[in-house]
């Protein structure tokens, strides 16, 4: 059985309380494991203003707003697409903060030619990065896990790359 949802996000949560820092999160086929975790710890409403499964382009249109236009020379589950939703996330919310991710979790690869186990993860903020992820596995559960352990590792390694502020 997978770890408990909490202890992947105890300490990420602690440190946006602490700071009074805000996120906002689009996922895509980590399925909403991601936004999951960060509900799991009591009193997340301090730090936690929305998220979405962002699966289709039809989702990207209506809740997130981002225009077929926008994504001209950007495809899917790529780190520039990963960027632009956490950019995105976080701006149509107001957040400090916006954590996103992209891929494909199994058992096969997407329509774009990414293999089972591939995730681009991004965080915007006071500090950007974006990552790739490759698992090399087909199990959908175990990617879902996988891209949702990496997000978080990813945003908690921006919260301490990024000074608190005064």
């Amino acid at each position: 059985m997978p770890e408990k949802l909490s202890s992947l996000s105890a300490s990420v949560a602690a440190r946006l309380v602490a700071r009074k820092e805000t996120l906002a999160v689009a996922e895509s086929s980590a399925g909403g494991l991601i936004s999951a975790a960060l509900l799991s710890i009591p009193g997340a409403s301090a730090y936690f203003m929305g998220g979405a499964v962002i699966y289709t382009q039809a989702a990207r249109r209506a809740f997130l707003a981002v225009p077929d236009e926008a994504m001209q020379g950007i495809r899917s589950s790529s780190e520039p697409y990963a960027l632009l939703k956490a950019r995105t996330a976080r701006e149509k919310l107001g957040t400090t903060w916006g954590l996103s991710e992209t891929g494909a979790a199994g058992p096969t690869g997407n329509r774009y030619g990414d293999k089972s186990g591939h995730a681009c993860i991004a965080v915007a903020g006071p500090v950007e990065r974006v990552i790739t992820v490759e698992t090399g596995d087909a199990d959908r559960e175990a990617n879902m896990w996988a891209f949702t352990r990496a997000a978080l590792k990813l945003f908690e390694e921006c919260l301490a790359a990024s000074p608190p502020k005064t």
